[in-house]
C-alpha cells in the first residue's frame, strides 16, 4: 500500500512547522514555493535599515528539511490544481498527486486601492523590499551629499504608512540609522532637517495593545523624533509627496507601505470559499469545506478565536495552524476524526530602539523599556531558525549597541535619474523580482 502524499504549499512559518511535524509519520511530504528559502520576516526591518544581512535571517527550505527525510522541496509557483484528479501542477511544469493538501501561501501587501501607492511605495515582506528600501535610503544621502538642496525638498524625509508592529520598529529604526550612523558618514548634511513620518488610521498606534503600552509607544516614537500622525488616512502616493486625507501635502524620498496585508489570491484563483481580505474559509478544524483532504493554515486562513474574531495574520498563528494540521493528517491516516483548533496568545511585543519595546503577555503582564526590550531580544533571537542564524544577530547586535554601526549600509543597487539629478521613481509594492519575491512567507 503507496504512502499517503502530503503536499504543501508554501515555506513559511505555517507550511514548514506542518512539514517538520509530520517527519516521523508513515506520509510522504512535498514542499512548494517559489522561494528556495524560509523568510524570518519580524527582522525583516533590520534588513532594511542596515542592521541585519539577509542571509542572517533567511534560510534555505532544502536545509531546513534535511532531519525530515520524507519530505522534499520543489521551486515554483502553482499553476492550477486538479480536484478531480487531485494534482497540484506548477509552473515549472511538474505536478504532484495528493491525499492531503496544505495551502500556508501567505499574504501580500494591500494597497487598497489608494492612487500612486503600487507605483511609488514599497511594501516590507521580501528580502527584495527590504533591499530596495536600504538602497533607497542611502543612495538619497548619496545624491544629497553633492546636492544638499535635496535635504530641503524632502529627498531624505520618509514617510511610513501603518502604524502596527512592522511601522513602528521600521520607523524607530530608521530615525536611529539617520542620527547615529548616516549623520556622521555626511557630515556636511543637516540630517536633523528630515523627516520621519509615521501615518496610522486608527486612533493609536499598536491598536491591538493596552493604551499604556500605546501611550508608551507614542511617547518613545516622538522622543526620538518621529511625526505622528494617527487617526490620518492616506488619499495619494506620488513621486516626491505622499497627499493626507486633510490635504496636508508631505515631501517624500521614500514611502514605505505597512498598512495591512492581503492573503495570496488562492480562493479566487482556485475556486475556493472566501472570507474577509482573500482569506480562505475553514472549518473549525482547518479543513477547507467541501474539499476533503484539503487544509489552509496562516495568513491564508480565515480562522476564528472564541469570540468569533478572524485571527491575525501573525507567525505564532501560522505555526500553531501548522502544528495543528499535521496533527490532523497525522489523525485522518489512522482512521481517527480530525478535531478543532484552538489559538493559544502567547503575547505580542514591538521594539520602538534601543532599551524600549513593549510587550503584552498573558495573565494581563505588560512589560515596557529596558525590559520589554530585553523579552523582545530574547525571543526573537530564540525563535529565529538556524544556530548559525541565531549566532550571526547576536553579534550584530551587539557590535551595534557598543558601536551603533551598521555594517550593511551598502549601495547595492543605484537609483539615480541622471536626467532629473533627483531619486528615481520607486520600485512599487507590486514591483517584486523573482529574487527577492518571498511571497509565501507567513506572519509579521
Amino acid at each position: 500500500m503507496s504512502r499517503p502524499k502530503v503536499v504543501i504549499v508554501g515555506a513559511g512559518f505555517g507550511g514548514l512547522t506542518a512539514a517538520r511535524a509530520l517527519r516521523r509519520d508513515p506520509v510522504d511530504v512535498v514542499v512548494i514555493d517559489r522561494a528556495n528559502h524560509h523568510l524570518f520576516q519580524p527582522l525583516l526591518y533590520q534588513v532594511a535599515t542596515a542592521g541585519l544581512a539577509p542571509t542572517d535571517i533567511a534560510y534555505p527550505v532544502r536545509g531546513l528539511l534535511r532531519r525530515a527525510p520524507s519530505a522534499s522541496f520543489r521551486l515554483g509557483a502553482v499553476s492550477s490544481i486538479d480536484w478531480s484528479e487531485r494534482v497540484v501542477s506548477t509552473t515549472t511544469g511538474d505536478s504532484w498527486p495528493f491525499d492531503h493538501l496544505v495551502l500556508a501561501a501567505g499574504a501580500r501587501t494591500a494597497d487598497f486601492g489608494i492612487p500612486g501607492v503600487a507605483e511609488h511605495a514599497i511594501g516590507l515582506k521580501t528580502v527584495g523590499d527590504a533591499l530596495r528600501i536600504r538602497s533607497h535610503l542611502i543612495n538619497g544621502f548619496e545624491l544629497a551629499d553633492r546636492d544638499p538642496s535635496l535635504v530641503a525638498a524632502g529627498a531624505l524625509n520618509v514617510v511610513i504608512v501603518g502604524g502596527g508592529p512592522t511601522g513602528v520598529e521600521l520607523a524607530g529604526a530608521i530615525t536611529e540609522l539617520y542620527s547615529k550612523v548616516l549623520a556622521k558618514d555626511f557630515p556636511n548634511l543637516d540630517v536633523s532637517a528630515t523627516r520621519i513620518v509615521l501615518v496610522e488610521l486608527a486612533e493609536a498606534v499598536l491598536s491591538p495593545f493596552a493604551p499604556k503600552l500605546q501611550d508608551h509607544a507614542a511617547a518613545q516614537l516622538r522622543r526620538r523624533g518621529v511625526e505622528l500622525r494617527t487617526s490620518t488616512a492616506v488619499t495619494e502616493v506620488s513621486p516626491d509627496a505622499v497627499v493626507l486625507a486633510d490635504g496636508e501635502r508631505v515631501p517624500v524620498g521614500t514611502v514605505v507601505w505597512a498598512a495591512g496585508v492581503r492573503a495570496e489570491p488562492l480562493a479566487e484563483q482556485f475556486g475556493l470559499p472566501a472570507a474577509r481580505g482573500g482569506r480562505i474559509e475553514v472549518g473549525p478544524d482547518l479543513s477547507v469545506p467541501g474539499y476533503e483532504g484539503v487544509w489552509a493554515i496562516g495568513d491564508l486562513a480565515a480562522s476564528y478565536d472564541d469570540a468569533g474574531e478572524l485571527l491575525p495574520q501573525v507567525a505564532p498563528v501560522a505555526m500553531q495552524g501548522g502544528r495543528h494540521v499535521a496533527e490532523q493528517i497525522r489523525r485522518r491516516v489512522q482512521g481517527r476524526p480530525s478535531t478543532a483548533f484552538r489559538y493559544r496568545d502567547k503575547g505580542s511585543m514591538a521594539t520602538i530602539g534601543r532599551r524600549a519595546a513593549v510587550a503584552q503577555l498573558p495573565g494581563g503582564v505588560l512589560l515596557r523599556g529596558t525590559l520589554g526590550w530585553l523579552a523582545w531580544l530574547w525571543l526573537h533571537l530564540v525563535t529565529l531558525i538556524g544556530f548559525r542564524n541565531r549566532v550571526s544577530v547576536l553579534v550584530d547586535w551587539a557590535w551595534n549597541y557598543l558601536t551603533w554601526d551598521r555594517p550593511g549600509r551598502l549601495l547595492l543597487v543605484a537609483e539615480e535619474d541622471p536626467g532629473t539629478g533627483g531619486l528615481a521613481p520607486q520600485s512599487g509594492i507590486n514591483g517584486r523580482d523573482v529574487a527577492g519575491g518571498h511571497e509565501a512567507a507567513e506572519g509579521e
